[in-house]
């Protein structure tokens, strides 16, 4: 019998779903930097009408996943979370190969909200995982979950813009079609599912919350998720003019940017797993009230930052603070809610990441518009100390309701 053989069915599930979340994440990021590029193609639009279209088509993928992920959710824990992995990888396969035969940017942006109707490929192996892996090791398996989307993200720019640059805009959108379908075939051969349906059907009638002791915490970690994603992804919009402020304009600006813009998934990718198991052996509530002080305290200081090595050393250990922040959050809830439910929560859990990826670039763009670049890392700072203060509100009420029914 062979070493793979050997394994438990759910560990061989981590190493399926690894690669589905890789290819997920450097398909999904292969073509979105190259997005207003790409509708500038489309026609001769002045900058307002070009930068509207770009932001319906960027944020239009997040808004449709966050209304649609809970309904996903519940189909899936009266079906199983495989059939949601293929619908969101066979989705993704679909509408991305049709999204680069686009002809109009009406068409594009109609498709970009398709997609994210049918995505969520990510947090469905979150969920499967979820629902499998053994507790003390639930920790270090999100955590490496995590490495495989965030893996994927960093090669997927880079691949995207040297294939964009060569062939064209619309190769990148085929190519995450092609991808897509590798991870379609990927997980309908290698990953298996134990699911049992619910015995009683009324249980999907109610409230995913039913059952879970830790209800504070669970809607902190949701809303943790929200904040978490609003502050990482509320710098995009800005990083690369910031870099080209501090650099005054001389040097090979796009590389500089694209390399501080690496460094937070390089650092995430190399620590989520250590601090994963970390929170096995401690307990995820530390690991996360110190990734998020951590987190402020890196977020602060680039206020200040005269130049680019600077800011890429802040970046690279913000993106440390990430690792024991997500993973950490999917971990809270996986202990905390019963397997029944757990991917109801979950798509809950997306939605509100989906929010905070709407939230966030709009906040930043608002702020840097009416005062400066710099000011974005005070908003952000100012994001993650909320999250803070709602984390440790939630676990300390939650103490004080579990005392008060043992007296």
């Amino acid at each position: 019998m062979s070493k793979v053989e050997k394994m438990p069915q759910w560990q061989r599930n981590l190493y399926a779903l690894w690669l589905g979340n890789f290819i997920t994440g450097a398909g999904s990021s292969m073509s979105l930097p190259f997005l207003p590029l790409f509708i500038s193609e489309m026609g001769n639009f002045p900058k307002w009408q070009l930068t509207l279209y770009a932001g319906l088509a960027f944020s239009g993928t997040f808004f449709s996943q966050a209304i649609v992920s809970p309904f996903w959710g519940k189909l899936a824990d009266r079906t199983g979370r495989k059939p949601m992995l293929m619908r969101a990888a066979v989705g993704m396969t679909i509408t991305a190969t049709l999204t680069g035969l686009s002809p109009t940017v009406w068409v594009l942006i109609a498709l970009r909200v398709i997609q994210g109707a049918f995505s969520g490929y990510i947090n469905n192996a979150y969920a499967l995982m979820a629902s499998e892996v053994p507790t003390h090791k639930s920790g270090q398996t999100m955590g490496t979950l995590t490495t495989g989307s965030v893996g994927g993200m960093l090669v997927g720019p880079i691949i995207g813009g040297y294939i964009a640059g060569i062939f064209g805009y619309r190769i990148p959108f085929f190519m995450f079609g092609g991808m897509m379908l590798i991870a379609s075939l990927v997980t309908l051969f290698f990953v298996k599912e134990d699911f049992h349906p619910l015995d009683n059907p009324k249980y999907a009638q109610r409230s995913a919350f039913t059952g879970i002791k830790h209800v504070r915490v669970v809607w902190a970690m949701i809303i943790s998720s929200m904040l978490i994603q609003a502050a990482t992804t509320s710098i995009n919009p800005i990083i690369s003019l910031f870099v080209k402020e501090l650099m005054h304009n001389h040097g090979n600006v796009a590389l500089i940017s694209g390399v501080i813009a690496a460094l937070p998934g390089i650092a995430t990718l190399i620590a989520a797993p250590r601090l994963g198991a970390l929170g096995d052996h401690i307990g995820p509530r530390k690991v996360l009230v110190g990734g998020l002080i951590f987190c402020a305290a890196m977020f602060l200081p680039m206020f200040f930052v005269q130049g680019v090595t600077s800011l890429g050393v802040l970046r690279f250990l913000v993106g440390i603070s990430d690792a024991a922040l997500l993973p950490i959050t999917q971990t809270v809830m996986t202990l905390a809610t019963p397997k029944e439910s757990v991917s109801r929560i979950f798509s809950y859990n997306q939605s509100a990441q989906a929010i905070g990826s709407v939230i966030g670039p709009m906040l930043a763009a608002g702020v840097a518009g009416v005062l400066d670049y710099r000011y974005v890392f005070l908003m952000t700072t100012g994001l993650v100390l909320i999250n803070l203060g709602i984390v440790i509100w939630a676990y300390r009420a939650d103490y004080k309701s579990v005392n008060k029914a043992r007296d």
